[in-house]
């Protein structure tokens, strides 16, 4: 005979047809249900980790990982509290500083900025812009700006030409087209539109040459700082560390993960509580094999009456039940992980074909920026969802495998 006995009985009653229906339907249930509930929790943070690195993608399109701005606009003293106009503190050397940037580990490039506030006006219409000056001139700037542009070319920002490149959804509010004039302060032609696909860049943002934006107002009156791009964004906060350690204490340092840590954590939330809901259908298959082993316990009495009569301890007569209940939880796991990546591997094949085949759109062009259902596969969720199905699989045995162990012989072979 097979050894272990635990192991060989359990197997034997997973194969083994039952002659009860109600049984056999809450098994195929119960491994139905562990499978969907699997496979869904696998797609869905698939498809949320895919939305997050998309918006990622997006936020920093034009949103440097790491950036190094002055501490303060002006040098701290009395003057503005005595009433008097107070006196702008001296720029940092900011060639000296890209230098010193570029050769900091982790940093592939960095480059001068200057940003102010300002109100775009064209015909009646008037809303409120950052400009940000750049060196059209600059490689980083062209590998990050040019990419975007969809009408006019970068190389048209020059120093003193009062033109500017617009963001989509500014030109589509005001009207825009290259050629156009439009009031920034001063007048300016509009000489080109790049579009991100995100609403924080596309409705507040305008480039213009960096001269230009330094000259809209006094000394020190307009932001200015680096734009320092990483290897990995997502190693941006260490690479910030090592810029603030080495840059004078009157500059300060930032990451993308701060300047839109708002964004992630309303994403990790919403994985977080999706998480806890799909796992409730793991949960409720658990339950269904609670069910069909009590069940399967009281059908088999005879069965363990007679083993127990043989000499088999009641930890061997708990070892059948369990295995039984691991075989049919794990079975439905397997087939979950199985099912829910060949869906999370495939949504951009799988979507396109729904939406074909019955005629709709899950994203609409006109309503969201995304209008393909991004997925991404972290195998670390995978792991997760497995494991935490496994162990809940696991303890939904428990109880009927005591409850079996706790039959005695001579009251199940009573009326035999």
């Amino acid at each position: 005979m097979f050894h272990p006995l635990p192991i060989y009985v359990g197997l034997r009653y997973v194969r083994a047809r039952s002659t009860r229906f109600f049984v056999s339907f809450i098994t195929w249930a119960s491994l139905i249900g562990v499978c969907v509930g699997v496979a869904a929790l696998t797609v869905i943070l698939s498809v949320m980790n895919g939305f997050e690195s998309e918006l990622r993608d997006r936020l920093l399109s034009l949103s440097a990982p790491v950036r190094v701005t002055a501490a303060g606009a002006y040098a701290p003293g009395s003057a503005a509290a005595a009433g008097e106009t107070p006196q702008p503190a001296a720029q940092p050397d900011w060639s000296h500083l890209v230098q010193l940037a570029r050769a900091t580990p982790g940093v592939t490039d960095a480059a001068q900025y200057a940003e102010v506030q300002a109100l775009a006006v064209h015909g009646p219409e008037m809303v409120p812009v950052l400009l940000r000056g750049v060196d059209p001139a600059d490689p980083a700037t062209i590998a990050e700006l040019a990419p975007t542009i969809a009408q006019g070319h970068l190389a048209d920002l020059t120093a003193g030409s009062a033109r500017a490149i617009v963001g989509e959804v500014i030109a589509e509010r005001l009207g825009l087209s290259p050629g156009d004039s439009l009031t920034l302060l001063v007048p300016t032609v509009v000489a080109g539109v790049f579009e991100v696909g995100l609403q924080d860049h596309d409705a507040t943002l305008i480039f213009l040459d960096l001269a230009d934006v330094r000259a809209l107002g006094p000394a020190g009156t307009v932001s200015e700082g680096l734009r320092v791009r990483v290897q990995d964004v997502l190693a941006a906060p260490q690479v910030a560390a090592r810029l603030r350690a080495q840059l004078p204490s009157t500059l300060e340092v930032s990451d993308w993960t701060r300047d839109n840590a708002n964004y992630f954590r309303a994403i990790r939330i919403e994985k977080t509580m999706m998480s806890l809901i799909l796992l409730l259908i793991v949960a409720v298959a658990a339950f269904n094999i609670v069910a069909m082993l009590v069940m399967v316990v009281t059908d088999k009495r005879t069965d363990i009456a007679i083993m127990r009569t043989f000499g088999a301890a009641p930890r061997r007569v708990m070892g059948i039940f369990m295995t039984q209940g691991l075989v049919i939880g794990w079975l439905g796991v397997a087939l979950g992980v199985g099912l829910g990546l060949l869906l999370a591997l495939h949504v951009d094949t799988i979507v396109p074909f729904l939406e074909h085949t019955f005629g709709f759109h899950i994203m609409d062009a006109d309503v969201y920026y995304i209008t393909a259902i991004p997925s991404e596969v972290h195998w670390a969720n995978v792991t997760a969802i497995a494991l935490a199905a496994l162990l809940l699989t696991a303890l939904a045995t428990i109880y009927p495998a005591l409850r079996a162990a706790r039959t005695a012989p001579a009251e199940a072979l009573r009326y035999e």
